[in-house]
């Protein structure tokens, strides 16, 4: 739930200009991207072209999220959180200044919407690219939490997954703080809400499955029964049923466990596809086709594995 009192301060119209009071650095606010437990995010113009700003009445959310930003710029190469441009306060006449912080802001479709134009065979590309992103998080000590599609967004040239919201990044050990109820592992009934890696896998899973159900489902006889059932009736998504149960009743030690997993069921996947190709081709006697056939096919697993390596 939102603050009111926060909610209406911080509601800031299109054209507001926001300078920082410390390091004097102005915003022009371009339009309300969203908002959150914490605080409201907003489109802006700065000096150095389109940024995302974040701002709360609550100084202690703020600095929190400013600290997950700062540890996930250590990890070289690495692309799950925006890149953090400017902290500081909003300072306004006879008003309590406000915190804010500009962050970069990534332009493209969330993860839902991205699979939903390109088709459910791109899920287990991105899959893979986000346990990788969260195997570095996990190393630093920090757990994701609140994984969405939602939260997901996804750029191109190169295509990559992103994350635009760290509100509820927590450090490993402690109680989760924020979490959706269709991605929480509490809800089902399969496991508790402390922040720990199994907790952040369990939530990769229930992604995957949401990719298969764009309008997701209502939870009855909630635990694994209930999921399961929903893999099974997907003959694309049950490709992927061990590792899912897997994720779903915590039965891996780390991101990268299930990662190697998912990258051996699709590096299969693939070769069996080639060869259900290849023996069409070869009843049809031509060979042409047949070369064309195993060119496409080595490609798109040449690009599984390169989005991978991004």
């Amino acid at each position: 739930m939102t603050n009111k009192s926060w909610t209406n301060r911080c509601n800031v119209l299109p054209g507001t200009v926001i300078r920082g009071k410390w390091h004097h650095n102005r915003y022009v606010i371009i339009k309300k991207l969203g908002s959150g437990a914490n605080g409201i995010v907003y489109l802006a113009e700065g000096a150095g072209g389109y940024t995302a700003i974040k701002m709360s009445d609550d100084s202690m959310s703020i600095i929190s999220e400013v600290n997950v930003l700062k540890e996930l710029a250590k990890v070289q190469g690495s692309v799950l959180g925006p890149s953090l441009l400017d902290v500081d306060d909003w300072e306004q006449p006879r008003e309590k200044s406000i915190p804010f912080y500009a962050m970069e802001y990534i332009n493209g479709p969330n993860l839902l919407s991205f699979i939903r134009q390109k088709g459910t065979s791109w899920a287990g590309v991105m899959i893979v690219q986000l346990l990788h992103h969260l195997e570095q998080l996990h190393r630093l000590g920090w757990i994701f939490c609140d994984i969405k599609p939602e939260n997901l967004i996804v750029s191109v040239n190169p295509v990559k997954i992103r994350c635009i919201d760290v509100g509820g990044t927590t450090r490993r050990g402690r109680a989760v703080k924020e979490f959706t109820e269709f991605f929480d592992r509490g809800y089902w009934g399969l496991g508790s809400r402390k922040a720990e890696p199994s907790y952040d896998l369990f939530s990769t899973a229930m992604v995957m499955i949401n990719l298969f159900y764009p309008n997701r489902f209502q939870k009855n006889s909630g635990g694994i029964h209930q999921l399961r059932a929903y893999i099974q009736k997907s003959a694309e998504l049950s490709r992927y049923q061990e590792i899912l149960e897997k994720a779903l009743t915590g039965q891996y030690a780390s991101a990268e466990q299930m990662k190697k997993e998912m990258l051996s069921i699709m590096s299969r996947t693939a070769m069996k596809n080639r060869r259900v190709k290849q023996k069409r081709s070869r009843k049809k006697g031509s060979l042409m086709e047949t070369a064309a056939v195993i060119f496409v096919t080595s490609f798109l697993y040449g690009l599984y594995i390169y989005l991978f390596l991004l």
